[in-house]
């Protein structure tokens, strides 16, 4: 089995999936976006997992890249990249499977209802032969564009359970004996990630946070606005490596987007064991958060609503605080890099 990616930036959940299609006996090939990139992820070396920095090449050259590797299955993410829809529909005019990449939502945009119509004649099979969705509200998205059910799959997106998971067994004795009392963030520091809605709600919580701490994680254009912000602990992105450290030191993760498609980051802080505050936008809560079970959502740029979220952490006690985080690891275990691998690799079973 041979497998051809046509990926903007990989990330460290990309590459568990990848990872995952290598251990299942595939060759796979990834084309990558090296240049101005959104993280400084590095790509790790695997076996069988031959990389290509998309700087290098054109379209002629990624045709003769496809000549060459004859892939049974080739996966493209990122629409805007003209070059890759070049070589979708190159591929798909010799009756090859193309998958789409689908993590975008249905928002009732002009510009979703006009590639709504487009998809009324099936258009976008002339580039994809399926779409590969990462969850239910990209499904609903993808049946707009005109793909039927059975051109969908499903689980676009696995955290690296493994890394993760080890690191939750790790920070139990810790947290057996003395739970960590921070919330952290982790992510780009944008205005879409909702940052300000996290400032307002922990300068509301200035009296009421007791011994909690706040710590954020990433980098971006608001890195020194925020690390001059009092009380609050700002650190440079962390490889995936070098973040599971921060497990055993943490009490509940925050992610407050305003926009949010997915957000992979909530499913890799679930699989590593901690209670969950997420907006109401974000993806991944259809899958990995049950409000009062795991966590709370709130509704996007709403300060009051996260304040109230995160004071009521705070006033749980620290032994219910780890049952939430306990329930966040088994919810994590919905999606895995191996259910990822197997949807996609049963494009070729029929």
């Amino acid at each position: 089995m041979k497998i051809l990616y046509l990926y903007a930036e990989v990330m460290g959940y990309t590459m568990a999936t990848i990872k995952e299609l290598s251990v299942q006996g595939a060759e796979v090939h990834v084309v990558h976006w090296d240049k101005d990139k959104l993280t400084p992820y590095k790509m790790p070396d695997y076996l069988n997992v031959n990389p290509y920095p998309r700087s290098r090449h054109s379209l002629a050259s990624l045709r003769a890249l496809a000549r060459k590797v004859e892939p049974n299955i080739t996966v493209v993410s990122g629409w805007q990249d003209k070059t890759y829809l070049g070589v979708a529909l190159w591929l798909r005019k010799q009756g090859k499977v193309v998958v789409c990449g689908f993590d975008d939502q249905w928002h009732g945009t002009l510009k979703q209802y006009l590639a709504a119509v487009l998809g009324l004649s099936r258009y976008f099979t002339r580039y994809f032969s399926h779409a590969w969705v990462a969850g239910v509200y990209q499904y609903e998205y993808a049946r707009k564009l005109g793909f039927r059910k059975q051109e969908i799959i499903f689980d676009l997106y696995s955290a690296d359970l493994t890394l993760f998971h080890r690191a939750y067994q790790k920070s139990l004795a810790r947290k057996t004996s003395a739970y960590p009392h921070r919330f952290l963030f982790v992510g780009r520091f944008e205005p879409i990630k909702g940052l300000d809605t996290l400032l307002g709600a922990w300068q509301q919580l200035a009296d009421h946070c007791g011994d909690w701490e706040l710590h954020l994680i990433g980098n971006g254009s608001l890195k020194d606005q925020l690390a001059a912000t009092p009380g609050v602990v700002v650190k440079d992105f962390m490889q995936p490596d070098k973040l599971v450290n921060e497990i055993s030191k943490t009490g509940c993760f925050i992610l407050p987007s305003r926009g949010e498609p997915w957000g992979v980051v909530v499913h890799e802080f679930a699989a590593a064991g901690l209670p969950l505050i997420v907006s109401d936008v974000v993806g991944a809560t259809t899958s990995f958060l049950v409000p009062g079970m795991n966590g709370f959502h709130f509704n996007a740029n709403d300060i009051s609503g996260l304040a109230s979220a995160m004071k009521q952490i705070i006033r749980t006690a620290d032994i219910e605080l780890a049952n939430m985080g306990h329930a966040s690891n088994l919810l994590s275990t919905r999606i895995t890099p191996e259910t990822s691998a197997k949807y996609l690799l049963s494009l070729c079973q029929n």
